[in-house]
């Protein structure tokens, strides 16, 4: 899920971005540029037996969150077929009409992002022209995992009528992504120097929620309208499979924006602000956004990762100390999460 934000728009010289959280970012122009680059890790060291190679790892992970908060993971072990799927199941929810979608619209769930957003529904920068995209958001279902503490625990997605084999398509990439995103944590252990089993009590219950989206190719330029309008997520970190089309772009911390351009069978990784949040700063919470300028229709699956709901958004012991105080108030993941989900349904058009 994201965070919306505003824009303050200039004649001339860099515009500012503020979020609702009161951060202020600037950048230097709606131009986008390959000249920053984004790192590419290989993930297959994740899953070696040996400690030192899951290290080595998470030094490269540690490097990549604290400087940009975005990566690319290749060789990451998961089959190519279940990202193909979820495509195609994208393309078929899309392509129904309208009236068929709304049956499923996210306002019919409050404090909730699940079900239909829809097409130019949301303005998150207040631009000329609403946000240029559509999406449909599940959430954690126990049943549909494989560890589940509790399989009878009730889930809060809302599914379309006749449409055999949807759900069991989206499920089915949702597992694969939530079994590498509870190894991912143990990585991220590591790559906080904490010993590497620390958040595991954090993910048993995971907030684990997804969404396909689907983006037109854009007539209006930048300075008019986004795909989806420059934001940061809110969980921990997402885990993004894109499509050929590109798109994604990155706020460097120079100030430009930079391409996340397509790297097939890769995921593209950033860090949330629920992670920043615990982190107290040390992991970066990029910001980001979607501007689809290639002559064809882009469609994208982000993965949002967190922990459970019931937990408390502590900090981190290696990021804190008498001379650095944690500087956000303590609260659990499903209160923060909460009050992000209303503001961010807060900006659809009326």
């Amino acid at each position: 899920m994201s965070q919306t934000t505003t824009i303050t728009k200039g004649q001339q010289g860099p515009r500012t971005v503020t979020l609702n959280t009161g951060n202020v970012y600037t950048f230097n122009s709606n131009e986008s540029t390959t000249l920053e680059k984004i790192p590419i890790i290989d993930a297959s060291r994740i899953w070696s037996e040996k400690l030192e190679d899951r290290q080595a790892v998470a030094e490269e992970i540690r490097e990549a969150s604290r400087d940009i908060g975005f990566f690319y993971l290749i060789n990451h072990g998961i089959d190519p077929k279940y990202a193909e799927q979820v495509m195609e199941q994208a393309k078929r929810f899309f392509a129904l009409p309208e009236e068929r979608k709304m049956e499923v619209f996210t306002g019919r769930v409050p404090n909730e992002y699940v079900g239909y957003h829809p097409m130019e529904c949301y303005n998150r920068n207040g631009w000329k022209y609403q946000d240029l995209s559509e999406a449909f958001n599940w959430a954690y279902d126990a049943a549909e995992d494989p560890e589940a503490v509790d399989k009878d625990q009730p889930s809060v997605s809302i599914w379309p009528s006749d449409l055999p084999g949807f759900r069991e398509g989206l499920y089915a990439y949702h597992t694969q992504l939530l079994r590498l995103s509870r190894r991912l944590a143990r990585i991220f252990a590591l790559a906080l120097h904490l010993p590497e089993e620390y958040f595991d009590q954090y993910v048993k219950q995971p907030e684990a929620g997804m969404r396909i989206l689907h983006y037109p190719e854009q007539k209006h330029t930048a300075d008019e309208q986004n795909g989806i309008g420059a934001h940061t997520d809110v969980e921990c970190f997402t885990i993004v499979t894109q499509d050929s089309a590109g798109g994604l772009e990155v706020l460097s911390k120079n100030g430009n924006w930079v391409k996340a351009e397509p790297i097939p069978d890769s995921f593209v990784v950033n860090i949330a602000d629920c992670f920043m949040r615990q982190t107290n700063d040390f992991f970066v919470s990029t910001v980001h956004r979607v501007i689809n300028k290639s002559g064809k229709e882009r469609y994208s699956a982000p993965f949002f990762f967190g922990f459970d709901r019931n937990k408390l958004l502590e900090a981190v012991p290696t990021c804190v100390s008498e001379e650095n105080p944690m500087k956000y108030p303590i609260m659990t993941g499903g209160e923060y999460y909460a009050w992000r989900t209303n503001r961010q349904k807060s900006t659809h058009k009326k």
